[in-house]
This record gives C-alpha cells, structure tokens and sequence, in this order.
C-alpha cells in the first residue's frame, strides 16, 4: 500500500511527460500544414491568374486549414494561450486563483471526454469491423455514410479527412489532464518554449 501514492504520481508525471511530447509533434505537423497551406493559397493565385485554375486547390486549402485549425487548438490549450474570459479569476483572492483555474482545466477535460466518447460512436470502429469492413453493407444497417462518401473534388475517404476530430479529442484529452494535474499540484508545472499568452503571438 505505501507503493500506491508513488505510482500514483509517477502516473501523473508520465501524462505530463506525454503531453509535452504530443506539443512537441504537434508543432512540427503544424508548421508543415502551415507550409502546406500556404503553398496551396500561392498555387492557387498563380494558376488563376495565368487562367488555368486548377479545381481542386480550393478544396485542398479548406481541408489543410481544417486540420491545422484542430492541430494549432490542441497546442494553445497545453500551452494555456487559448481564449479563456478571466473576468472571475483575475477579481478572486490569490488564494483561490489555483482553484479557480484547476475548475476551468476539469470543465474542458469533461468536454475532451465527452467529444472522444462522441466520436467513438460516430467513427463506430466495432460496427464497421463487425461488417468486414464493408462501408455499403454497414451503411445500410445503420444508417452511417462516413465510410461510403467522399470529397468533392479530391475524391478522398471523408472518414479519412475527418479523423482529425478524434485525433483532437485524445490529444485534448491529454492537454486537459496534464493542465489539471499541474493546477492541483500533483505534478510541477512545466516550462513550455513557446510565447506565455495569446499578445506575444500577436
């Protein structure tokens, strides 16, 4: 039993450790999609204005902005620059700020959790295995086209596309535990290389 508090924080360390790790990557595949987006939006000024637009460009750059609208939300929470109203924190005693912040870091980790929960029943992974992986016989059962449609333009799975929104909900997941875990006090808060409020990204 005097092994239990022990495990417990090096638990606690280990998502800490994890979520540092998830910002470290997230970065990367950020900035990437960054470059993605960016190259897109060019191509496709270059392409219209030498009058041969090329029809799928547009998609392409909604679709990498989509991910890079997740990615980049998933960094700003762990690094606590995403848009929060302090207007409660900020006129409290010093003595109850922590607590105040650990409320707000367990309120979204309940939403993290509820949208993984959500998209486990929409990605369905059970139901479609179950059907052999058949997307038109498991669509027919159940009424779920996720795994029979696609794009518009570039013709790719929407299911594919989509999977950005559970990938967010686990990275939130871990974002959320470790911020919670760092406003309790169970682990020491980290030192994040990154700008400390949403001004200094300005």
């Amino acid at each position: 039993m005097e092994g239990t508090p022990l495990r417990r924080m090096r638990a606690a360390e280990a998502v800490a450790d994890l979520s540092q790790g998830l910002v470290r990557v997230e970065k990367i595949v950020a900035g990437l999609l960054m470059g993605i987006l960016l190259s897109l939006i060019l191509l496709n000024v270059i392409t219209r204005a030498m009058r041969i637009p090329i029809y799928w460009i547009d998609e392409a750059s909604i679709l990498s902005m989509v991910w890079l609208g997740f990615i980049g939300a998933s960094v700003m929470i762990r690094l606590r620059i995403d848009f929060a109203v302090t207007l409660l924190a900020d006129n409290v005693p010093e003595a109850w700020t922590r607590g105040v912040r650990a409320i707000a870091s367990a309120l979204s980790l309940a939403f993290a959790l509820g949208l993984a929960v959500m998209c486990w029943a929409w990605l369905d992974p059970i139901g479609i295995a179950s059907h052999g992986f058949d997307a038109k016989s498991y669509a027919t059962e159940s009424f779920n086209f996720l795994y029979t449609e696609h794009t518009q333009t570039l013709e790719w799975p929407t299911w594919l596309v989509s999977v950005v929104i559970p990938i967010f909900s686990l990275t939130l997941t871990i974002h959320t535990a470790a911020n919670l875990l760092e406003d309790i006090g169970i682990v020491e808060r980290r030192s994040q290389d990154a700008m400390a409020n949403a001004e200094e990204a300005a």
